[in-house]
């Protein structure tokens, strides 16, 4: 059996570039299996960009693993296919069809899109098992279009999900959420980390990481400044000299504060 880094995501000297600006310059990074992973980071740190990698929407040099399988090079349904799963910070479901029909869809059950829009007798098993997790198995015929914003994000979580993605990719997934919204997004997270699959997110909601992140990798001018736990990342003098100012600034001012906070690090905003 392969240890969790090998069953993980491991990127090695991952570099992105366009148009001669550096956006991503010799990233190494190891996520393993069940990790829950945020990518933070000032604008233009390349969090997206790594995630657009991975993913093959960016082209790049270096090595991008998951698993055994190299992914680099790899066109982008074929990294899909590879237990590779992305949204992005609109949720990206069809709207006029209903939540199960967009599980069947994503499934790719092998039926018509005709069939789709009739009503079945019957759920799957492993559907059914995703409504269940992602909070909607009462909302099977629902049009995806009437779903609260929260309800539509875990809907393209599921999705993911019964196709089954091994590595959940998220590009913001609590944004624009209610309190109550981010809780059950972040114990969902959880429970898909609990299930042996791993998850990286891109936030910058830094009440939201500071609750739910196992891990934390600051990003800044497309290179690894830090990483850690949050609270190893934020005691870290070079993060908070990136959002501070000099090491000296910083130290007055984290100086009795509790550290990453609503606002981001030690009360300065991380803009992403």
């Amino acid at each position: 059996m392969t240890d969790q880094t090998a069953a993980g995501l491991r990127i090695r000297d991952l570099r992105v570039v366009f148009d001669g600006f550096v956006a991503v310059d010799g990233v190494d990074l190891d996520v393993p299996r069940g990790d829950l992973r945020f990518l933070i980071g000032p604008n233009g740190a390349g969090k997206t960009t790594i995630v657009d990698a991975v993913t093959g929407l960016s082209k790049a040099t270096g090595s991008v693993q998951f698993g055994e399988q190299e992914l680099l090079g790899r066109e982008v349904h074929r990294i899909a296919r590879a237990g590779i799963g992305r949204t992005f910070q609109t949720a990206t479901v069809f709207e006029e069809l209903t939540v199960l029909q967009n599980l069947d869809i994503a499934a790719g059950a092998g039926r018509g899109f005709a069939r789709l829009l009739r009503r079945r007798r019957g759920v799957p098993e492993a559907v059914e098992r995703v409504l269940g997790t992602i909070h909607l198995a009462d909302a099977t015929d629902r049009l995806a279009g009437t779903l609260a914003h929260g309800q539509k994000q875990w809907l393209e979580i599921g999705m993911l999900l019964v196709q089954d993605a091994r590595l959940l990719l998220l590009d913001e997934p609590v944004a624009g959420m209610s309190h109550e919204e981010r809780d059950a997004t972040g114990a969902l997270l959880q429970e898909i980390a609990d299930g042996d699959r791993t998850v990286v997110i891109v936030e910058h909601d830094m009440e939201f990481l500071r609750k739910f992140a196992r891990t934390v990798t600051v990003l800044h001018q497309g290179r690894v400044l830090s990483e850690g736990s949050v609270a190893q990342v934020q005691a870290d003098p070079k993060v908070q000299e990136v959002y501070l100012g000099t090491a000296a600034d910083a130290a007055v001012v984290a100086e009795g504060v509790d550290g990453v906070d609503g606002a981001g690090v030690d009360g300065v905003k991380v803009e992403g």
